[in-house]
């Protein structure tokens, strides 16, 4: 059983798809080749960074420019589903790797 609306399912399904399309975009491979996580700051190779929507997808975000973020796999992984402003709290009071 799930807790997701079967139309906010197919919304979901609708903003992945487009995000698969916006990483094969010029847009997106420049924002990669800078190797910089948008969260922590760290500098890593392209292959080793992710797209993360800023607002997530499952709390209404969108796969628009302004709400996608190049990251690490680990500051996405611990961001997960958290808004912005949950995200920065985490941060000031768990982030254990160089997050300023």
């Amino acid at each position: 059983m799930s807790f997701i609306p079967e139309s906010f399912a197919e919304d979901i399904k609708r903003e992945k798809a487009a995000a698969r399309v916006m990483r094969q975009s010029a847009w997106w491979k420049r924002k990669l080749s800078a190797g910089i996580c948008s969260y922590c700051g760290r500098k890593f190779n392209p292959p080793e960074l992710t797209m993360d929507h800023i607002v997530p997808l499952i709390r209404g975000g969108r796969s628009t420019k302004n709400n996608i973020a190049v990251c690490c796999k680990e500051c996405n992984n611990r961001k997960r589903h958290m808004l912005p402003m949950e995200w920065s709290e985490y941060l000031e009071s768990k982030c254990d790797h160089d997050c300023d």
